[in-house]
């Protein structure tokens, strides 16, 4: 079941969409991807099978086969909405959909967020959320007041400020010229990632993917070039996914997550994941999210932004026996 799979909405409009696990489960974990990737089910946790979890990885609007989000639509709005289409079509009668997580990875962890506290008259299956597991996570920049000071100069100009100030998305026009010839080909796609992510792990980290690695059974150019296919597919289509990234961390994500009521927070823990060594989503914003939603639980571990990825199997069994305790 880990190929992708589409579903049209009413407005015509396509959600796109893998999954893995038992698809009869009455339990479902959504996990959200990040910035440059779609919704993959072909490498999942041993745990989701072991828990007995259908495991479903949405592609975000905007990313590859998934349509962007309507102008006039915000957000957080079309997020709820097309989950809950999913989620209808995947359990028609949904009864037989008792508990659900949401989960997410760097920019994904947004609207992992944005469900977790979505008003239940717009999210009403958000009723059956148990938990939500955050790794390397991104603070919603409208509340976190210093969320800046822990950020790299790229992406600072490339998700913070400026880009809310300059107009006509010049600055993010700008970004999409430079990065466009990078995610082109399979080789210059894994040469992006190899920059990005692998040529700035530390030594002690390298050793933890290599044990990673190994136990997977994948070598480490299977696993860059996984992730170099993702990154081709999802600009593939189209780039209102990452011309729209800035305006998304900016924008009003529903709910502000230290006034949450009793009945979002009362049985439903908050778990985030995050990483000194990240760069990329800083743990700054994991410890400010850590202390400002109620029953939230912080896990840090060394290395940098793939850290979680690492220690997936480990952190996955943690928050699923914490919310199922």
């Amino acid at each position: 079941m880990a190929g992708e799979q589409t579903l049209k909405v009413t407005d015509g409009r396509t959600i796109a969409y893998a999954q893995d696990g038992n698809t009869s489960s009455s339990i479902v974990l959504l996990f959200f991807h990040g910035a440059f990737g779609v919704g993959e089910a072909s490498h999942t946790s041993p745990v989701v099978a072991a828990k007995n979890i259908h495991y479903v990885a949405p592609t975000l609007p905007g990313w590859g086969n998934s349509s962007p989000v309507p102008a006039s639509k915000p957000y957080h709005v079309a997020l709820a909405e097309d989950t809950t289409a999913l989620l209808n079509h995947l359990y028609p009668d949904d009864s037989t959909l008792k508990t659900l997580y949401v989960a997410g990875g760097s920019f994904g962890s947004v609207p992992a967020q944005m469900l977790y506290g979505a008003p239940f008259e717009l999210f009403p299956l958000g009723q059956r959320i148990a938990g939500c597991l955050l790794l390397a996570p991104f603070s919603p920049f409208r509340y976190h007041s210093d969320y800046t000071r822990s950020m790299t100069l790229p992406n600072y100009i490339s998700i913070g400020p400026p880009g809310q100030y300059i107009p006509f998305k010049l600055l993010q026009r700008t970004l999409v010229v430079g990065l466009r010839g990078k995610m082109k080909t399979q080789a210059s796609a894994e040469k992006f990632i190899r920059g990005s992510l692998f040529d700035k792990m530390g030594e002690s980290e390298r050793g933890a993917f290599r044990r990673w690695s190994q136990g997977k059974g994948r070598t480490e150019n299977e696993v860059v070039g996984n992730m170099a296919g993702n990154v081709m597919r999802s600009v593939a289509r189209t780039w209102d996914g990452f011309m729209g990234l800035g305006d998304i961390m900016h924008s009003d994500w529903g709910f502000h997550p230290d006034a949450l009521d009793a009945e979002h927070t009362t049985g439903r823990a908050v778990f985030i994941v995050g990483s000194a060594g990240d760069t990329m989503a800083p743990d700054a914003m994991a410890k400010w999210l850590a202390v400002t939603y109620p029953n939230a639980k912080l896990k840090l571990i060394s290395g940098g932004h793939l850290a979680s990825l690492l220690h997936l199997d480990v952190i996955m069994d943690e928050f699923l026996e914490g919310v199922q305790a």
